[in-house]
């Protein structure tokens, strides 16, 4: 049975200097307000991680990076774009126009390929970080669009976020803005996906399970326990 993702080696890189410290001890009691052990919580695993936890399990299973690698050999770009909608549409991460627009963005073989190919480069291809989100925020620019636009923020970050939880995480703009402004740190958002933007995200993240880490229950697994505290912090159904 394919096993869940964990982290291997801490984030580098994050700058503490402009974290409010009072923000960041009140965004911690705020979590524990509905979840009082923290990640290890029983209620917090079923409404919050476990879904998340399932869908990165399929997509072990279905789409890992040998798998992939066979189903990307063979031409099966159909294949992999299916699986993805549905691993994918089993979460409630996206907004159902931003499925919508992903539906009909990967149904012709040319959104197909396109949508394949880069995917796999994108998670485990070669190149800089850096690189490899701009290339694939380029590929999500260039997928066929109907009606609605594709090139959003969850859905650029989705798919890293399922297949990879150990590395990259899921972006919710509103959400994420408001739970840093509660934390104290200077998110740097744009509505225009970029590498910046990601990169400031996972600043954020990483300061997070720095502050968090010694706390009993809450040293995080993976990202899925990061983008729930944040989600925590800046969702309308978790106001007290």
């Amino acid at each position: 049975m394919a096993r869940p993702a964990s982290l291997s080696t801490p984030l580098t890189g994050a700058r503490a200097g402009n974290v409010n410290y009072l923000g960041a001890a009140r965004s911690r009691r705020k979590f524990e307000l509905f979840y009082p052990d923290g990640f290890q919580d029983e209620t917090y695993q079923i409404a919050e991680r476990s879904y998340k936890e399932r869908a990165h399990l399929e997509w072990q299973g279905e789409l890992g990076a040998a798998d992939f690698r066979k189903l990307l050999a063979r031409g099966e770009f159909r294949q992999i774009a299916d699986a993805a909608v549905r691993i994918e549409s089993r979460t409630n991460l996206l907004f159902s126009f931003e499925k919508m627009a992903l539906r009909d963005a990967v149904k012709t073989p040319a959104g197909a390929r396109l949508f394949a190919t880069e995917l796999y480069a994108f998670l485990w291809g070669r190149g800089s970080p850096q690189r490899k989100f701009e290339d694939w925020i380029q590929a999500v620019a260039d997928l066929p669009r109907r009606q609605t636009r594709v090139l959003t923020w969850p859905l650029v970050t989705v798919f890293g976020f399922i297949a990879r939880p150990d590395k990259h995480l899921f972006l919710k703009p509103m959400v994420t803005r408001k739970a840093a402004q509660a934390y104290g740190f200077d998110f740097q958002y744009r509505s225009q996906p970029s590498w910046a933007v990601y990169q400031s995200l996972l600043t954020f993240a990483a300061i997070i399970r720095r502050d968090l880490d010694r706390r009993p229950g809450f040293k995080a697994r993976d990202m899925m326990d990061v983008q729930s505290f944040i989600w925590v912090q800046g969702s309308e159904e978790y106001e007290p």
